[in-house]
């Protein structure tokens, strides 16, 4: 059996004591390799649960753990060091660096990750490689990201998510701003490399046409409970 890479287990989170938004993830496990979808409305905590498991945000109780490792008992500098290591994120926004160029914003996890550095021989080759693996237009190595459409900023988010190798790809709703069709497309060029990174994939979504792509399906209201 396949060793969990994501495992949370009594974990308590409120923005503040005063708030109303309280929530407990009582479990949650995810098997290395496994593509999970995790499905939820706006509001629903699928943001929040996400911080948590990035390190972004500290609970008040319980323990998250990513490869064996408790993320949430480390410092906030180890935990960066092992965020930049270990998870390619997608940013539903993307986060592109606006002004810098598609192969600068693609090696930009590099620059935090020795890890990840030391796993390629040439990294600018890899991410060029990256971009046309993932079919962006030739060319598109000399733009500059707010130069990009939509679905070229996508695409570019994905290959910063992915060089290096990382073993977690969390993925927060990026397809919320396409087509049905350019959703297809695009999952069939994110699943392809993940595929050859040997990547678990968490990503969430609204969407739930979109689980028949997934290994599994994670409705959020059966692992969130709402307290008062």
């Amino acid at each position: 059996m396949n060793e969990n890479i994501i495992k949370i287990d009594s974990v308590r989170f409120y923005w503040s004591k005063k708030s109303n938004f309280k929530i407990f993830i009582q479990n949650l496990e995810i098997k290395k390799g496994e593509k999970v979808l995790l499905l939820g409305e706006s509001g629903s905590g699928k943001t929040t649960l996400l911080s948590l498991l990035c390190g972004f945000l500290n609970p008040l109780s319980g323990t998250i753990s990513i490869n064996g490792n408790e993320i949430n008992k480390l410092s906030s500098k180890s935990k960066d060091e092992y965020r930049a290591d270990n998870i390619g994120i997608i940013f539903q926004q993307f986060n592109l660096l606006p002004y810098a160029g598609v192969i600068d914003n693609i090696l930009l996890p590099l620059y935090f990750s020795k890890v990840r550095s030391n796993s390629i021989i040439n990294p600018q080759e890899t991410a060029v490689q990256l971009c046309r693996q993932l079919r962006l237009p030739y060319d598109v190595i000399n733009y500059k990201a707010d130069s990009l459409s939509v679905g070229q900023q996508q695409r570019v988010a994905v290959a910063r998510a992915l060089i290096g190798n990382p073993s977690l790809i969390i993925a927060d709703e990026p397809t919320s701003s396409i087509d049905s069709a350019a959703q297809q497309i695009f999952l069939d060029l994110m699943f392809e490399q993940i595929y050859k990174n040997e990547s678990t994939l968490l990503m969430v979504s609204h969407d739930k046409s979109l689980s028949s792509r997934f290994d599994r399906l994670i409705d959020i209201n059966e692992i969130i409970t709402r307290e008062n």
